[in-house]
């Protein structure tokens, strides 16, 4: 069955798109979605704890920010921005790597065109794919993510503006677009509805009773490319790494046995679950890729809540959240944030379905 882009589409007035974290300035905001009763209530991201089950399996995504937008020029001194789409993996040493990029500009990044980011950091453009991105040959002198921290930039998504690269904004975005438990180098994009999270309020679900466990995916590309086909069923997702260990696939097999809700932390954290899930029930660990989509008609098999942030128009994020608590439901909610002035987005407030 088709389903229509415009459907997932909504109003949103540009200034509600959050340039900084609400955290570092004021609470987080929480709008809380029971699917169930159709009720809809506003309270502060720290009550979070009113409103989980105690029983609460919380699943969050461990996944942590590379430095992975640079700024570098070719042999003529033209300058070149870069965004790498799969950097390499934390246990990688010197030598080469080619990936995916985003690059602008593109006009004269033909195959052979050398760009030098520093003294530990070139490239060689191989060339660029029918979609627009440009394959590099990175040469790393030393381990990449040695050099990436040092030459690095966090890969903000576009719509988040920042004056120039190492100003002081583009120093704090180095911590607050991070969560606090980060731990697997390699992603490109922060799991944002772990950005809420501190370590007080960890330690205050615990307290209580939830249980806290840990599922990687390495954000990519794939998270948040737009979908460019009118009929959304035909978009294909970019394969992303997925690490599921077996104390996690433990602890969600047991929380589904005793009856106990599953609760993630962003859809990355839903996708890496279900994309496990539809490998066969109970779960069982797992380390590969997926390019897992998720979109109305899905049946949810491991995942019974979510913590989510609010998501661009026409999004596979959107899509998600709309399979998850229904599309009228969700497209409602959305509206009622924006009357209600939420911030939204990757550095945006906060929603929790139940």
């Amino acid at each position: 069955m088709a389903l229509c882009l415009d459907d997932f589409d909504y109003e949103l007035p540009e200034e509600l798109i959050a340039q900084k974290p609400a955290g570092h300035r004021e609470e987080s905001r929480l709008m809380v979605l029971d699917k169930h009763s159709g009720s809809v209530r506003h309270t502060g991201f720290s009550d979070l704890a009113q409103w989980l089950p105690p029983d609460t399996l919380l699943v969050i995504n461990d996944a942590r920010v590379v430095p992975a937008r640079l700024w570098g020029r070719r042999e003529t001194g033209g300058r070149i921005e870069v965004v790498i789409l799969d950097p390499p993996p934390a246990e990688a040493g010197p030598g080469e790597y080619d990936s995916e990029c985003l690059a602008k500009p593109t006009r004269r990044l033909r195959p052979g065109v050398e760009v030098f980011f520093g003294p530990d950091l070139a490239a060689e453009v191989l060339n660029v794919t029918p979609e627009g991105r440009t394959v590099f040959r990175f040469r790393f002198d030393r381990p990449p993510l040695e050099v990436l921290e040092e030459l690095g930039h966090m890969p903000l998504p576009p719509y988040i503006k920042r004056e120039a690269e190492g100003g002081v904004e583009d120093k704090l975005d180095r911590e607050r677009y991070q969560t606090v438990y980060a731990r697997a180098a390699g992603a490109v994009a922060a799991p944002t509805a772990g950005l809420h999270f501190t370590p007080d309020l960890l330690t205050d679900l615990k307290s209580r009773g939830v249980e806290v466990a840990p599922l990687t995916l390495l954000v990519g590309y794939g998270t948040f490319a737009p979908v460019r086909v009118e009929d959304a069923t035909r978009h294909r997702m970019h394969l992303e790494r997925i690490y599921l260990p077996e104390a996690t696939a433990e602890a969600v097999n047991r929380a589904k046995a005793e009856g106990r809700p599953v609760t993630a932390v962003g859809t990355t954290a839903v996708r890496t679950m279900e994309a496990v899930a539809r490998r066969g029930w109970p779960l069982e660990p797992f380390a590969g890729q997926t390019d897992l989509f998720i979109y109305p008609g899905f049946e949810f098999k491991a995942v019974d809540h979510l913590i989510t942030n609010f998501h661009l128009p026409r999004s596979t994020l959107l899509m998600l959240v709309s399979a998850l608590a229904g599309r009228e439901f969700i497209l409602d909610a959305y509206r009622r944030a924006v009357a209600d002035r939420y911030r939204f987005f990757s550095y945006g407030d906060a929603m929790l379905i139940l």
